[in-house]
């Protein structure tokens, strides 16, 4: 089916394109920079070929894997604060099971790595007597649309199976990710066709040196010209001297025949150091630092140095795409009336799970510092409550009652109540004073 419209636009294409839009088969634009655009390098970049790039792939499973397993609560405002809305139907979606074939962190991987990939997220909303009860993931390359005349566009997806059902744009639960428009998310595939297709052709140099064991081009020499069919011969003879080098054997070239290098030697092209550069360029792509995917620097990977790389990732890299699904959350799939009481956040004290020396050292702060109570503490290692004490608020001053900071320490009291006990049973020096 076709758009029975001008054609469009390079930009109004790329956002058809993203809404799956199908464009007339005859148009340059269409296959230029979508079908399977090549770049410079003579390289085809699509999402196949980049994530065959194993910058592209670490990239892309650090970030979206990173997102898919931090906690994600929904929050009730409180008159003192907050509280888990597990009550509300979307906290079991976000926490329990999106739909009936995902998990969340499977679903959130998926829909991170879409908009990671291709600038754009989609899914489903799913409804059962008005309420909504399910997200289903809508892979990207399957969701299509026509355009129509009224300006609307109808959408469309294609099943496992090859049938179509139409998508109503009402139910389409979208996450963009870095726009010009406000609107439609660029795809990092397509801005950067060049880079990666730089870095596949450099895979693919390296992969045919390898593939001829290292052993340079060579061109054979004769002291007179040959004849058509002396140079038939000399071809198929050409593949006896060939095995003979690849088998480490060393070939008898006769009558007066020259073997010369011809191809650059790897070191010459750099070949290695073309290839780092290019872990370096996906890397910057994706706001990823190269350590963080096993690219090998000068830079420290221990102590104060790991530390103040996942303060870098959880800022720079992590922060923006949570941002943007908490905010997707709040405003897609919450009603008017519950934006105002309820909101999405995610918890990045998840990062710390795995750290048990960093986790132990986060909460001795909070606790000692009373910003947080040990029964908080408690239900962050999803352990039980305890009550009482445990859920009041103490600084390390004697690990005394936020309330009773300013009153007389322990040590005064102390003495107070000492000499309270001595003088009972005294008279007091009033009483002497009355009877003298």
């Amino acid at each position: 089916m076709s758009i029975q419209t001008k054609k469009p636009g390079r930009v109004k294409a790329a956002i058809l394109n993203w809404l799956g839009v199908p464009l007339e088969l005859t148009s340059n634009e269409f296959w230029q920079a979508w079908a399977s655009s090549t770049n410079a390098a003579g390289q085809k970049v699509n999402e196949n070929t980049v994530m065959s790039l194993s910058a592209a792939w670490a990239c892309t499973r650090l970030v979206s894997e990173a997102v898919a397993t931090l906690p994600l609560h929904l929050y009730e405002r409180t008159p003192d604060g907050r509280q888990r809305a597990v009550n509300h139907p979307l906290y079991g979606i976000l926490n329990r099971s999106p739909n009936a074939e995902s998990t969340p962190a499977t679903f959130w991987e998926a829909k991170t790595a879409a908009i990671l990939l291709r600038g754009n997220g989609f899914s489903e909303k799913q409804w059962f007597n008005g309420r909504l009860v399910g997200l289903r993931f809508l892979s990207p390359g399957r969701l299509g649309g026509t355009k129509l005349a009224n300006g609307d566009i109808q959408l469309r997806y294609t099943e496992d199976d090859g049938t179509q059902r139409p998508v109503r744009e009402r139910d389409l639960f979208h996450i963009p990710g870095f726009s010009l428009d406000g609107k439609w998310g660029l795809s990092t595939i397509q801005y950067g066709a060049s880079v990666f297709g730089s870095a596949l052709a450099a895979a693919n140099a390296a992969n045919g040196t390898f593939e001829r064991g290292l052993a340079p081009t060579v061109a054979f020499t004769m002291e007179k010209v040959l004849k058509k069919e002396q140079r038939d011969e000399f071809r198929e003879n050409l593949k006896d001297i060939s095995g003979a080098l690849h088998a480490g054997e060393s070939p008898l070239l006769e009558g007066g025949m020259d073997a010369k290098n011809i191809g650059i030697k790897p070191s010459d092209a750099q070949l290695l150091e073309s290839r780092s550069f290019s872990v370096e360029e996906v890397c910057r792509w994706f706001r990823v630092d190269p350590s963080m995917v096993g690219h090998g620097n000068k830079d420290s990977n221990w102590g104060t140095g790991l530390e103040q790389k996942l303060i870098s990732f959880l800022t720079f890299t992590l922060r923006p795409w949570l941002t943007r699904i908490e905010q997707a959350i709040n405003k897609n799939l919450l009603s008017p009336q519950d934006q105002r009481r309820f909101y999405a956040e995610f918890s990045i004290e998840g990062l710390l799970r795995a750290d048990s020396a960093a986790r132990a050292s986060f909460y001795s702060v909070m606790v000692d510092h009373g910003i947080m109570t040990r029964d908080e503490v408690r239900q962050l290692e999803n352990l039980p409550t305890r009550g009482g004490n445990a859920d009041v608020l103490t600084v390390q001053t004697a690990m005394a009652p936020l309330d009773s900071l300013g009153q007389a320490n322990d040590g005064d009291t102390a003495r107070a109540a000492l000499a309270a006990w001595l003088n009972q049973g005294q008279p007091s020096q009033q009483s002497n004073t009355d009877q003298d």
